[in-house]
């Protein structure tokens, strides 16, 4: 029996906001030090939130290209940059679905290899929402303060995002199995409260209500040196990541999670829809976006179960662009890093918990193998040595 499509409904807000913790810093971070457009990321995240739920019928992600905006944020790139990165992964991902070569990527793609991006993908998570915590992530760094947004950093010896952190894990390991108390609800809506009592307040008092729009290609056409430069220096990285994590990883949890439901959820829809939603982002001056199996793992885990988290989500997005334009982040600046960092423990867990299906001893080497060499490196090699290995072992001869 098919599940209803939508629900709107405390359980379903809850998990629409599950995976903010990714979502977010990413996109203050490319506004902050890129120069990307806050209105235009707002408009492109909403508009492909609501598109992706309406077009697939279940909970379906959307994030940030890390690979390309970790990189982009540490080195300071220029919007054109950035941009002509998002254009080009329009483009490859267009390439790919269109002629379906991505299909037989993925069909060739081991279990194994799969489960170690999962695996390597929740870690990574939870990494980095312990650095969240503490106050060691890039993004706090360079603000050189571990609660940019708060008013004070820590309660005698103990740095406050400490306090909130843990206080928001208690918490959310409480209401973790609750449909009267949602804990990604109760936790966002606690986190904004201690924003509102302990926060900065930053560009509140300019915070004004009206209708606003997008401009259309805000910062013009890139110049040639810049697509050349951000195919070597951002595409050719992503590209490896966004095949084994936002499409392949995406599409076998989304059939783990939600079985004949997902049948719209294929390595090809996946590959066209993350291109449209790029080519949009591009025209609006916003960030590079993609699925991703992170993200599901986070809106599932806070309690998405239907594509009403999608619609929910992305109108929230759409209202912060349509209704507050470029003042929408002195609303976001009140949530501590120390929440983000809470959801995505949370979410970072229930992704690398996956790999307990996998007991087979050579398959569970590929799968720790990528973990490693994520942790040294970064994923897209991990998932290209995983699958050079995977098949390797298939050898008799050989064994581990």
């Amino acid at each position: 029996m098919m599940s209803p499509r939508f629900r709107f409904n405390r359980m379903e807000m809850a998990g629409s906001l599950g995976d903010l913790g990714t979502l977010l810093p990413i996109a203050i971070g490319m506004i902050l030090i890129n120069g990307l457009n806050p209105m235009g990321m707002f408009f492109s995240i909403g508009v492909f939130y609501i598109l992706s739920g309406l077009y697939y019928g279940i909970t379906v992600p959307v994030q940030p290209m890390k690979v390309i905006g970790a990189y982009a944020i540490a080195t300071s790139m220029t919007p054109s940059q950035v941009l002509a990165s998002v254009a080009l992964m329009g483009v490859f991902l267009l390439i790919i679905g269109g002629t379906n070569a991505i299909t037989v990527i993925g069909k060739y793609t081991p279990k194994p290899v799969v489960r170690g991006v999962q695996l390597s993908t929740g870690t990574l998570l939870m990494a980095q929402g312990v650095k969240f915590m503490i106050g060691s992530s890039t993004f706090q760094a360079m603000r050189q303060v571990a609660e940019p947004y708060l008013s004070f950093q820590s309660v005698g010896p103990i740095p406050i995002g400490i306090i909130i952190g843990v206080a928001g894990g208690i918490l959310t390991l409480l209401l973790l199995e609750n449909k009267t108390f949602p804990a990604g609800l109760v936790v966002v809506t606690a986190g904004l409260l201690v924003g509102l009592v302990l926060g900065t307040h930053e560009g509140l008092d300019q915070l004004k209500i009206g209708m606003y729009s997008p401009k259309w290609l805000p910062f013009g056409i890139p110049a040639g040196t810049d697509f050349t430069f951000a195919l070597f220096a951002l595409v050719l990285p992503q590209l490896p990541m966004t095949i084994g994590n936002a499409v392949i990883a995406d599409a076998d949890l989304s059939q783990e999670y939600f079985g004949e439901d997902s049948k719209k959820v294929t390595y090809r829809s996946l590959t066209l829809s993350m291109a449209l939603a790029n080519f949009l982002s591009f025209a609006v001056g916003g960030m590079p976006l993609c699925h991703g199996a992170g993200g599901l793992a986070a809106h599932y885990r806070f309690g998405a179960r239907t594509a009403g988290s999608n619609l929910m989500i992305g109108m929230l997005f759409l209202a912060f662009a349509l209704f507050l334009g470029v003042h929408a982040l002195s609303v976001v600046y009140l949530l501590p890093m120390a929440i983000l960092g809470v959801l995505l423990i949370f979410a970072g867990t229930q992704l690398a918990l996956t790999v307990i299906d996998i007991t087979a001893r050579k398959d569970l080497f590929v799968s720790l193998l990528i973990l490693g060499i994520t942790l040294a490196s970064n994923l897209a090699i991990g998932f290209l040595v995983g699958i050079v290995v995977a098949y390797a072992l298939k050898s008799e001869k050989l064994k581990v």
